[in-house]
């Protein structure tokens, strides 16, 4: 009888906890110590890059502020329909 009631106390515990640890299932474009770039002449082109390198060569970064950050939020699906010139121009 008293595991019953251990088991549930726990678990009542672990559910009410569970939103104050920020269990957060989205999945980041990039690692920590990367960031987005956007690949020039195609729509869906993207990679990840070093913070400390530039992007190589057919890339461009995202302008500041616009770079997705999780798959599927507001800038990721916006890229997803446009395409960039080697300067970072939108031309289609």
């Amino acid at each position: 009888m008293h595991r019953v009631r251990i088991r549930s106390a726990v678990a009542v515990l672990a559910l009410t906890l569970l939103p104050v640890t920020g269990c957060n299932t989205r999945e980041r474009v990039c690692r920590s110590e990367e960031y987005p770039v956007k690949a020039v002449g195609n729509r869906t082109g993207a990679a990840c890059v070093a913070k400390d390198q530039e992007p190589p060569s057919g890339y461009v970064r995202y302008p500041a502020g616009k770079e997705p950050v999780y798959v599927d939020d507001e800038w990721y699906r916006y890229w997803q329909t446009k395409i960039v010139d080697e300067h970072g121009t939108v031309v289609g």
